[in-house]
């Protein structure tokens, strides 16, 4: 099981449930930190790191003792990372996005590939429920292509929770594409609608069923839950507006451990996922 746990803004409590659905679960979980531009799950989680790794992107290593200037290179590249100039070959590292095209199509074979940082893996663990998250290098663009490595180095033995990026661009697909299952957590407020409904609209392209929490439920209207009446979308949890929540927040602890008595909740919200995980497939093999 792979549940993506996805937001349409930030700031609605989407690391607080990833966080606290791992530690309610115990070490059946792996938790996979996917926002790697600014990664705080460990802040909750408090894991031990015990092994970090470097992670490359390739990019084009033009030999010009080789090179005609034919222009083939710079022409099939979509991104405009290779511009030839005169008798130079110049590489935009920063524009590549690695899919060796430039290399297909040069009839000289002066194309190799070299390697550009893109950030780190980190593997860890607490009380048996495994970690790993990515950091991306300071002043890189691309993240798509670390959070696909984060999400590589899963246990696919483990329950797979993935603390997803805010929004639906890019980063966001790569976190929740192909996962069993999207959870989206939301607030009840104009922008938390109306980010919402951009997020459902991805899900929705994607084919992943889903279904919604609303953090700080009493607050606001009752725009979201009419909505997500009207799209059909369950709503499995909601918490609510409560000091205590808000001060464990502030200190980085954990819901389940400052107030016992969610533990249960977040084991029944995976339980409910799993029984619409498991009717999603039925229906898929009616079909």
């Amino acid at each position: 099981m792979m549940i993506s746990v996805a937001s349409g803004k930030g700031g609605t409590g989407k690391t607080t449930v990833a966080t606290n659905m791992a530690m309610a679960l115990g070490d059946r979980v792996e938790l996979l930190d996917c926002d790697v531009e600014e990664p705080n799950a460990h802040l909750f989680l408090q894991p031990v790191i015990t092994r970090t790794e470097r992670v490359e992107t390739p990019i084009p290593l033009v030999d010009e003792s080789k090179c005609t200037f034919c222009k083939k290179c710079s022409d099939i590249c979509r991104f405009n990372a290779l511009a030839v100039v005169g008798k130079r070959v110049l590489v935009f590292a920063e524009l590549c996005h690695s899919c060796g095209g430039c290399m297909l199509v040069c009839p000289e074979g002066a194309i190799t590939e070299t390697g550009r940082e893109l950030g780190t893996l980190n593997f860890g663990n607490r009380d048996g429920i495994g970690f790993i998250n990515g950091q991306l290098r300071v002043g890189e663009a691309m993240s798509p292509p670390l959070i696909k490595r984060v999400r590589a180095a899963a246990d696919p033995d483990r329950i797979t929770l993935i603390d997803a990026p805010p929004g639906t661009s890019c980063p966001v697909i790569a976190a929740m594409n192909g996962t069993d299952f999207v959870l989206l957590v939301t607030e009840p407020t104009p922008f938390g609608l109306h980010d919402l409904k951009l997020a459902v609209e991805a899900v929705k392209l994607l084919g992943i069923p889903a279904g919604l929490v609303v953090n700080r439920a009493d607050i606001g209207d009752d725009q979201v839950f009419a909505y997500a009446r009207s799209e059909g979308l369950p709503l499995l949890l909601t918490i609510p507006f409560d000091r205590r929540i808000a001060v464990a927040y502030s200190r980085g602890k954990m819901i389940v451990e400052e107030l016992p008595e969610w533990q249960p909740r977040f084991i029944e919200l995976y339980r409910t996922i799993e029984t619409l995980v498991q009717g999603s497939k039925a229906a898929v093999c009616v079909k």
